[in-house]
């Protein structure tokens, strides 16, 4: 009986429709993009706590640098909000989407988290870094908040490009045209 159940989900949910993949791909944006942006915290509190144990005052200026790595987390969310808006999740219309566009939400939250996740991480050490330099220089604080945030256009840049690319592929009337097959 389980076995039926669970056999005829899949079919409805991955084979016949794309919803399935379409919501896993949204999760696993949320899943990356969230992940990194915790242990990229994370890096720069451990930093910010040594710092802060000889000079407290030094907090607002540490504060920034350790929250930074947190937005990549919100960058997946939005993912998986866009997502579930375009194939009707979040409406009250009927929930319609192919399973080759449910391939490709899936493809596109997956990689788009992976980016985030790594971003994350990348500017946490970049935050981390920068919290050291202005425990020894304070008047340098205002200066190291702009390194970490190159590492931050990349994030950006991987939630664009996802906003984007679920735009064009879930748009209606899109056909996708078989290759001309060749000569046998």
């Amino acid at each position: 009986m389980l076995d039926e159940t669970l056999g005829e989900l899949l079919r409805l949910y991955f084979v016949q429709s794309g919803l399935g993949w379409a919501v896993a791909g949204a999760m696993l944006a949320v899943l990356f993009a969230c992940t990194g942006s915790a242990r990229g915290i994370r890096l720069g509190a451990a930093e910010a706590a040594g710092v802060l144990s000889e000079k407290p005052e030094l907090f607002g200026k540490l504060f920034i640098l350790v929250a930074l790595p947190g937005t990549q987390g919100f960058y997946g969310f939005i993912c998986a909000i866009m997502i579930a808006m375009r194939i009707g999740l979040m409406g009250e219309a009927e929930v319609s989407v192919s399973p080759l566009v449910g391939i490709g939400l899936f493809v596109i939250g997956l990689c788009m988290g992976i980016v985030e996740w790594r971003s994350a991480v990348y500017q946490g050490e970049t935050s981390a870094a920068c919290i050291n330099m202005t425990g020894k220089r304070p008047e340098e604080g205002g200066r190291a908040i702009l390194m970490p945030g190159l590492v931050e256009t990349y994030g950006v840049v991987a939630l664009l490009a996802a906003i984007l690319l679920i735009l064009w592929i879930t748009r209606e009337g899109l056909t996708v045209a078989a290759a001309a097959a060749g000569p046998s």
